[in-house]
């Protein structure tokens, strides 16, 4: 027997329409429904950060924690689908295994510190200027030909780069923050400047 869609549609409609009648108490249930964890929380948008398709996400937080995510159906990626690990994405912020403070492993050491976020994004500056100082190219010399003579020459040209330095950015970044990131790295002469999307 082939049944339609809109024939079982009315099947179904017309089963739960009997249920009070044979004695089944839906008013528990009817209960439920006005007590979901996420009634009067307000959505917070935002990017998926696990692969590169950049997927939009609805977060709902509360009293300090994430309640629930559910795929952002206004966002014009996924539509408010989500993959199973979107799906999960509550899991990176309440996991008892989350690491809640940097840690540093010291050059020949055998074990890792905790250290506080300032301590760690000195270190990082003062590297990245060290590098930076360290391998900065100002001038290159490169061949041009003489329009009219055809004879090559050497030309000293400005480049004020970096080739020790790369950037890799990620897809839980959204395009005005991959400008500025992107900025970033220009203004400090780094030239590899990555995706994560394009890898």
């Amino acid at each position: 027997m082939r049944i339609t869609r809109r024939e079982f549609l009315k099947i179904s409609s017309a089963a739960i329409a009997t249920l009070p009648v044979l004695g089944f108490d839906l008013t528990p249930a009817m209960a439920q429904i006005g007590e979901f964890r996420i009634k009067n929380v307000k959505p917070v948008p935002t990017i998926c950060p696990y692969c590169g398709c950049g997927c939009g996400l609805v977060v709902y937080a509360a009293d300090g924690k994430v309640i629930a995510t559910e795929g952002d159906p206004d966002h014009p990626i996924n539509q408010g689908s989500t993959c199973a690990k979107g799906a999960a994405l509550y899991q990176i912020y309440d996991n008892p295994r989350r690491m809640r403070k940097p840690l540093y492993r010291a050059p020949y050491s055998n074990h890792w510190e905790e250290k506080d976020w300032d301590w760690v994004l000195d270190r990082i500056v003062e590297r990245i200027k060290a590098t930076r100082d360290k391998n900065f190219i100002t001038k290159e010399t490169v061949k041009v030909k003489d329009e009219k003579t055809g004879v090559e020459r050497d030309v000293e040209i400005n480049v004020n780069r970096t080739e020790a330095i790369a950037t890799l950015g990620g897809a839980a970044l959204d395009n005005e923050e991959c400008y500025l990131y992107t900025k970033l790295a220009r203004s400090l002469g780094v030239v590899y400047v990555e995706h994560q999307a394009r890898l």
